[in-house]
């Protein structure tokens, strides 16, 4: 054995060990009701029940059998759930105490039961697959009559058409399928004896269903349900030990929409499970109108494919068999499964039907023909038929282009001497053929040949033929009427699927074009409702978590739009699970909307809420552009997500930075001040006796002028951060501007004293209605910025005047100046540049916080080129009317 075949066989025992431990159903498979699949299932509970396993029965369905009820002696039974449904009370079986309980074992009967209105589920089987999900190991009892696929078959067999079905792709979830079996004599003496229906039921039973002809057909059907599956099984396991298989090819079924294509998807599943290969049914859109009947038939096969397991796809195209053929080849189908339900004699005898086709192109594939009996006997009839069924508007077209041809011929063979008037009835064909159906263009073309004939051709005003021309004009008629009648359906088919495509692609590029333009989650879900509501028709709603986790509304399309407790149960249950739910779904159907997921498994971001009036389904088309619309939603709001977290770590990291910045700016401007202080203090402390009074009385001066900018200094960060939060109180007062210039000047000369300020101030006094500390303390910092970086020996300029009714504040140096696009950054808090507000070692406080000061009292401050050198920085104060004395 080679290393690759070692790793294929171990990669399948994985498999097949993983399959096992996630399969957890075992069903008790019947052929009719009262072979005893209740009571065996009971008797295997007990029997595990006595060897120490937890086993619950979550509902069980005696049907008064006293021997059945015996069985549940000794085993807990779960309390059922009351359900109020037009006017009463009913029972059901509670799926949320049973997870709650979580026993090892859980025995669920009548696994194909319909759930009553309200339920979860519609189906019990969806309640068990849930149970599954959740890790609880499940038995439960079946009638091989409830199997999806069969339901055709058991029509045929018993003639009685069975409600209550199971998709057969559930029983692949199943471990151990469990034959229980009893002859069709001894199961109609129960019958007979009472103990599977009471006496009246019993005996209409034996009537109809349960006759000997009837059990054994059906008994056939349950062995080889379960033969198939235990292949399945063995299959499985040869693969597990390395045994080679066969390969097994797709197998394709098409369907038409006009015979009966749900029993076609029905015997494709029994096929392909047979086969053990894949299996698909496509339908292909040639653009033709469909009506509704024909569009809800496909609706439905397709819908039933993808119950069963397989793949349901719309393929679009002018030429059936080229689609297909396509398809085929880029899928792996190995076999197509035709339905014959029509007979075309015209494409028979030309050799163009469909089968023909396929036979000829499809050389490499295998081509099976269903028969359909009741669809051919009704082709046939339809073949018989005189085709002159119409809408009404089309023929009353058609009569009147025939007249105004008739009197076109009347006038031209009068006074135009017009050679040949067969070709104005020609172009009334024409006419006719290109704007209406093939059977108009037929009739038209009849008619203008009677009129043709009657009035024009000799001998005139009868219907007599006596020229071999006029026999070539009927045929050319009828012809053109053929040809034109085809291409214009073609044509209008063409345009009606290029307009539906349009309309698809137009309403995909419009909703992302507006979903692109939203700046956040909350944008996205009004534009997702309103495109939903506008390209569905229909009313739409998103629903989101709010901040306690409880799924709300966030964006409705219509104010008439409410949700009732159906609608908010199905909404939760399709953003907890991920899969549409609500209306046109199985689960929680009796909810007036339809509910379809936003975002993933991974990542759920809502639910879409859609109501349509009078609760019409919608079509295939329609469906598709919901899921790809909804899709499209919750890729733009996993984009706002990612985006709204990407701001959040982005404002995150700069809050961080400007926390060190600021730690960094408070350690070094508070320890100055703090290291003088203690000095002084400590020079007291150790030397008192020994210090002159004059130079105690300094050293105590020293920390008293240290401890009030110590106090400043903070004074002033705390003023920062009232007005980054908007709530600093300004002690207004009537003050000289120059006073408040000389004083921010006196306190630069003590850090300073070799530099000089030369200032320029205005002649006449100018009064401001401002919080002195605080313009003191912007000016200061400015000064500051400027003395550190002037060269030595440079002076620094203070310009002061007035125009118009605000005072300006020139603070010029002659250090190496800006540059122009880091004029503005300037006043960032904390922005580094060597040539900026600062030093390098300084913190890039001071002109942020002169920009908060001064904008506080409504100015402003910017920074300009100097004078031809350095840089200028000018504060703009508006100034008060002064007060009156």
């Amino acid at each position: 054995m080679t290393e690759a075949s070692r790793d294929a066989r171990a990669n399948a025992l994985l498999d097949v060990v993983q399959e096992e431990s996630n399969r957890r159903l075992k069903i008790f498979l019947g052929a009719a009701p009262g072979v005893g699949k209740t009571y065996a299932m009971l008797s295997a509970a007990r029997e595990l029940k006595r060897q120490g396993v937890d086993v619950v029965v979550g509902l069980v369905e005696t049907h008064g059998r006293v021997e059945t009820a015996a069985l549940l002696e000794g085993l807990e039974v779960l309390p059922r759930k009351t359900l109020h449904y037009q006017g009463r009370d009913f029972t059901e079986f509670d799926v949320d105490a049973a997870i709650a309980r979580k026993p090892d074992i859980l025995l669920v009967d009548e696994l194909a039961h319909r759930n009553i209105p309200g339920s979860r589920h519609e189906r019990r089987w969806q309640d068990i697959a849930e149970l599954l999900d959740a890790g609880i190991e499940v038995y439960t009892a079946l009638n091989v009559q409830h199997l999806e696929s069969l339901n055709d078959q058991v029509r045929r067999i018993t003639g009685i058409t069975v409600r209550e079905t199971v998709p057969d792709a559930f029983l692949d979830r199943a471990r151990d399928i469990v034959l229980v079996d009893l002859p069709p004599r001894e199961l109609i003496g129960r019958l007979r004896q009472g103990k599977v229906y009471v006496p009246e039921t019993a005996a209409a039973a034996l009537d109809a269903f349960f006759s000997p002809t009837n059990l054994g057909a059906l008994r056939e059907l349950a062995v080889d349900t379960v033969a198939g599956h235990v292949d399945s099984d063995l299959r499985e396991h040869m693969l597990a030990r390395g045994s080679a298989m066969p390969v097994r090819r797709r197998v394709m079924a098409a369907i038409d929409g006009h015979g009966q294509s749900e029993y076609l998807v029905r015997i494709v599943r029994r096929i392909a499970e047979r086969r053990g290969s894949p299996w698909s049914v496509v339908f292909v859109d040639t653009g033709a109108p469909l009506d509704n009947a024909r569009r809800e038939r496909i609706d439905t096969a397709m819908r039933l494919a993808r119950r069963l397991g397989g793949d349901a796809t719309v393929l679009r195209g002018h030429a059936i068999a080229d689609e297909l053929l396509v398809h085929a080849d880029r899928e792996g189908v190995g076999q197509i499964i035709l339905g014959r339900t029509r007979e075309r004699v015209l494409a028979r005898m030309l050799g163009r039907s469909l089968t023909q086709q396929l036979l000829r192109r499809g050389a490499h594939l295998e081509l099976t023909i269903i028969a359909t009996p009741t669809e051919r006997v009704r082709a046939r009839k339809r073949l018989r038929l005189m085709p002159a069924r119409g809408r009404r508007d089309e023929y009353i077209f058609a009569t009147i282009v025939t007249a105004v041809a008739i009197g076109l011929a009347f006038v031209a063979d009068r006074y135009l001497s017009v050679a040949n008037l067969a070709l104005i009835f020609l172009t009334a064909v024409m006419t006719v053929a290109v704007r209406t159906r093939m059977s108009v263009a037929v009739y038209t073309a009849i008619l203008c040949f009677i009129g043709y004939n009657f009035f024009f051709a000799p001998p005139r005003y009868t219907l007599a033929i006596s020229n071999s021309d006029d026999v070539l004009a009927v045929t050319l008629f009828l012809l053109v009427a053929l040809i034109c009648s085809r291409l214009a359906t073609r044509l209008a088919s063409q345009v009606e699927s290029l307009r539906a495509a349009h309309d698809y692609s137009h309403t995909l590029l419009t909703l992302g074009q507006r979903l692109a333009a939203s700046p956040d989650a909350d944008a996205v879900r009004e534009v997702g409702a309103a495109a939903l509501a506008h390209g569905l028709r229909c009313e739409a709603a998103v629903l989101s978590r709010d901040v306690e986790h409880h799924l709300q509304v966030a964006s409705n399309s219509s104010r008439t739009l409410t949700l009732t407790t159906q609608d908010m149960a199905a909404a939760e249950w399709c953003e907890q699970h991920a899969e549409p739910a609500g209306r046109f779904t199985d689960t929680l159907n009796a909810a007036r909307c339809w509910m379809l997921p936003l975002g993933t498994d991974d990542r759920r971001l809502g639910v879409a809420a859609l109501h349509f009036e009078n609760g019409s389904s919608p079509d295939i088309e329609r469906r598709s552009l919901a899921l790809a619309m909804v899709q499209d939603i919750g890729q733009a709001l996993e984009r706002a997500r990612l985006a709204s977290e990407l701001e959040g770590a982005r404002v995150q990291g700069e809050t961080e930075r400007l926390r060190n910045a600021l730690l960094s700016s408070v350690s070094h401007d508070l320890r100055s001040p703090l290291a003088s202080m203690i000095g002084s203090a400590g020079t007291l402390s150790s030397y008192w006796e020994q210090l002159p009074a004059e130079e105690r009385t300094e050293l105590l001066g020293a920390i008293l002028g240290e401890g009030q900018r110590l106090d400043r200094y903070i004074q002033n960060l705390l003023d920062m951060t009232r007005l980054g939060h908007g709530t600093l109180k300004l002690n207004r007062d009537w003050t000289d501007a120059a006073e408040i210039v000389a004083s921010a000047i006196t306190r630069l000369r003590k850090l300073f004293p070799e530099l000089r300020v030369d200032t320029i101030l205005p002649n006449e006094t100018v009064l401001l209605f401002v919080h002195p500390a605080l313009i003191e303390q912007a000016l200061f910092n400015i000064l500051e910025n400027a003395a550190r970086f002037s060269p030595p020996g440079e002076a620094v300029r203070v310009i002061m005047r007035v125009a118009g009714d605000r005072l300006f504040i020139d603070v010029v140096d002659r250090g190496p100046g800006i540059p122009e696009e880091e004029r503005a950054r300037i006043f960032d808090m904390f922005y580094s540049v060597a040539r900026g507000d600062r030093a390098p070692q300084g913190t890039g406080l001071g002109l942020a916080i002169c920009r908060g000061m001064i904008g506080a009292h409504g100015g402003s401050v910017e920074a300009l080129p100097g004078e031809g050198v350095g840089t200028t920085i000018r504060i703009s104060l508006p100034l008060p009317n002064p007060p009156t004395p």
